[in-house]
């Protein structure tokens, strides 16, 4: 698919409300002891929002909500109990996430999270027990990123249980561990190899997946895109959340089955792609080729999006 195939994202109606444009849920964060993760959720409700999404919800450990509502105070704050240490208390995380989760336009899960390899480990065991939760949801679209994605492949079977319609938004390292996990053709450095690595994963699940890196692709199982816009200065912390809270304010506008016209998953991961990538090339045609912050590029989106949306009469 080439860029003159792309939908262009509708206008937006002059009559809207918040509720008109959706709500996205962002799961993430993490208070544990050992390493706190504050800034991935609250940036990436911050791009949901940059993208036109009538409201964000941030769903982060209780310890740490307040300081991620101070980075993005436009965001409203749900707290997920957390036990000693700082963990996710896996049965009652999982049950306030079904609570304001059916409400949500589209859940957002992974940005800062938190994970640890040992199993039995709190960190991992909340991790796990909310990121399976989530992709049994089969009402509400979802876009699986970061921690999120590593707990997926160190679960098994978790295709068999896989019921969200999703987007998955795994770098190379995260690629690696979910195709390895499901005996799946690895990504390698070239065209050929990480077009079907992204088409196998896809088919695999039943999902959208977006291959990030220098040329993205993204694929559905059936039709493949690879991007031809970006920079170097989008390889720096953060980047990844504003694309995954982007892609969650795409389809929370534009996804749902009230949406006209409604766009698919794949549509609309690579109209989100291609925001992010051309945000990225703008930045540095203003500033140079290093030292793009993540808020930075989310306050660029409106404008990009713009380009890529339908032309009024």
């Amino acid at each position: 698919m080439s860029e003159s195939d792309f939908r262009k994202l509708p206008t937006r109606p002059a009559a809207g409300h918040k509720g008109t444009f959706g709500t996205v849920a962002v799961v993430g964060g993490c208070a544990d002891h050992r390493a706190r993760m504050i800034g991935a959720p609250a940036i990436a409700a911050l791009a949901a929002l940059r993208a036109g999404a009538g409201l964000a919800k941030l769903l982060c450990p209780a310890p740490i909500l307040n300081e991620a509502i101070l980075i993005n105070p436009s965001a409203t704050g749900i707290a997920l109990p957390t036990g000693a240490g700082g963990a996710l208390v896996a049965h009652e995380a999982a049950e306030v996430f079904d609570e304001y989760a059916q409400a949500a336009d589209t859940i957002v899960i992974g940005p800062g999270l938190g994970w640890n390899s040992d199993p039995l480990d709190p960190l991992a065991e909340g991790t796990r027990a909310i990121v399976l939760r989530a992709i049994l949801h089969a009402d509400v679209p979802l876009v699986v990123d970061a921690d999120a994605l590593t707990a997926l492949a160190a679960t098994p079977d978790f295709a068999r249980d896989f019921r969200a319609a999703a987007v998955l938004t795994p770098h190379p390292g995260e690629h690696k561990r979910l195709a390895s996990a499901l005996s799946l053709p690895l990504a390698g450095e070239d065209d050929a190899s990480r077009r079907t690595a992204c088409e196998s994963l896809a088919r695999r699940i039943g999902c959208v997946v977006v291959l990030k890196g220098a040329g993205t692709v993204v694929s559905d199982g059936q039709n493949t895109w690879k991007c031809g816009h970006g920079h170097p200065c989008l390889a720096t912390a953060g980047t990844g959340d504003v694309l995954s809270g982007l892609l969650g304010g795409l389809i929370a506008q534009h996804g749902r089955p009230m949406s006209r016209p409604r766009l698919s998953l794949f549509e609309l991961a690579c109209i989100g792609v291609q925001a992010h990538a051309m945000a990225g090339e703008l930045w540095a045609k203003e500033h140079g080729d290093a030292g793009l912050v993540a808020s930075e590029l989310a306050a660029l989106l409106p404008r990009v999006l713009e380009e890529l949306r339908e032309r009024g009469s």
